[in-house]
């Protein structure tokens, strides 16, 4: 691939035991009728880079019944990334942002000190069936970051990188990779894309990033001889380039990670800070009504647990 370096092996070239740190199986929730697994923050592993959080939402299939229906509440501190595969979700926030997301747009939403938002699934499509196949994470934002104004930032499939070659196609979500970059601003250096592989393919990841992890989607995955099914974290060691093939048949992941956040985070529900002060606040906060309400949502809301 001419967008790829070089995949030929290297002397010495380590096995999986000695380039995988972590290996997180997410814990399912069953939210009636609707799987959501969770594989961050984890016991072994609270952040990669500055992702903080990441879900897997489905894949699920709705009827006439059930579906997406997130009422408006708040987050700060973060930045929540949305990403589908499948399926479709209507975002309104505070800002005043009111659009659907569709498979391979971005949402990226940065709540600085703080923003309220909802997600629900237009009545129109509650109607029909339809599926949900997607990942929800939040990136921690730097301590420079933490205090300022919230942003909205949608960035739509055609928008994003796209490269696709001799079996392998990426989609660069945030930041660069292979030479693309991404046109969402991140307020530190972060790496997201969505790789997809035919089998038998390969695709080298360099260890440009310090911070680097892939979460499988669907199929099997092959490290130094080493195969990983589909809803698995692989947390990469720092330091080395990485080879990534396709198993029994194509496969799809995403990598993910960055530079080392500036310090610890602390999260608790939908807030994530430097400080227990702050979240103590914001707790109090949303309690007593301060943050701004979501136009066009203003009814309905999640109280503080």
């Amino acid at each position: 691939m001419t967008w790829m370096p070089d995949l030929d092996p290297q002397p010495g070239d380590a096995g999986a035991c000695d380039l995988i740190d972590t290996i997180i199986v997410p814990r399912a929730r069953d939210l009636g009728g609707f799987e959501v697994r969770r594989a961050l923050p984890s016991p072994k592993r609270q952040m990669i880079g500055p992702f903080i959080f990441f879900d897997q939402m489905g894949p699920a299939e709705f009827l006439e019944t059930g579906g997406i229906d997130v009422r408006p509440h708040p987050h700060i501190g973060l930045a929540t990334v949305t990403y589908l595969f499948d399926g479709e979700i209507h975002h309104r926030d505070s800002l005043g942002s009111d659009l659907p997301i569709r498979p391979g747009d971005l949402n990226w939403m940065s709540a600085g000190k703080g923003i309220v938002h909802s997600e629900r699934e237009d009545p129109a499509r509650r109607k029909t069936r339809r599926r949900i196949f997607g990942i929800q994470s939040w990136v921690a934002l730097p301590s420079h970051a933490e205090e300022t104004a919230p942003t909205f930032e949608h960035v739509g499939r055609a928008d994003l990188p796209f490269l696709s070659d001799n079996g392998a196609s990426v989609r660069v979500i945030a930041g660069e990779l292979y030479g693309a970059r991404s046109p969402v601003k991140t307020a530190s250096e972060t790496i997201y894309a969505d790789i997809s592989l035919e089998a038998g393919r390969s695709i080298p990841i360099d260890a440009t990033h310090e911070e680097r992890a892939l979460y499988t989607v669907e199929g099997e995955v092959e490290i130094s001889g080493e195969r990983f099914g589909a809803g698995q974290l692989l947390v990469f060691k720092p330091g080395d380039a990485i080879t990534v093939t396709a198993a029994a048949g194509p496969a799809r992941f995403l990598l993910l990670g960055g530079e080392p956040m500036d310090g610890p985070r602390h999260i608790w529900w939908n807030f994530v800070s430097s400080s227990k002060e702050r979240i103590d606040q914001a707790k109090e906060d949303w309690k007593q009504r301060r943050f701004d309400t979501v136009p066009g949502d203003e009814t309905e809301f999640i109280p503080l647990p």
